[in-house]
């Protein structure tokens, strides 16, 4: 049972990372970066790395999918306010 839980876990890292760095959208691309890295939280967990677990969950998939999510709904939002000169 819990080699099938690392398997699914590896599986949902893979799609996240695979997905981050083909994905046109890059918001797409954002979340599935917080998704890789909460299941990469989650394996560091399982195999008993509490501390590694806890600053991928409050780094990987908190802080950096936020700050890229928020940078890209601002390039996204001043597209349209473009000034020409």
């Amino acid at each position: 049972m819990r080699i099938s839980v690392y398997i699914v876990l590896a599986a949902v890292i893979l799609v996240g990372a695979i997905t981050a760095v083909l994905s046109k959208n890059l918001l797409r691309a954002a979340v599935a970066l917080g998704v890789g890295s909460a299941a990469l939280a989650t394996l560091f967990f399982l195999l008993d790395a509490s501390y590694a677990g806890g600053f991928e969950l409050s780094v990987g998939a908190g802080l950096i999918s936020v700050l890229f999510i928020i940078a890209i709904s601002l390039t996204e939002s001043m597209r349209g306010t473009h000034r020409e000169l």
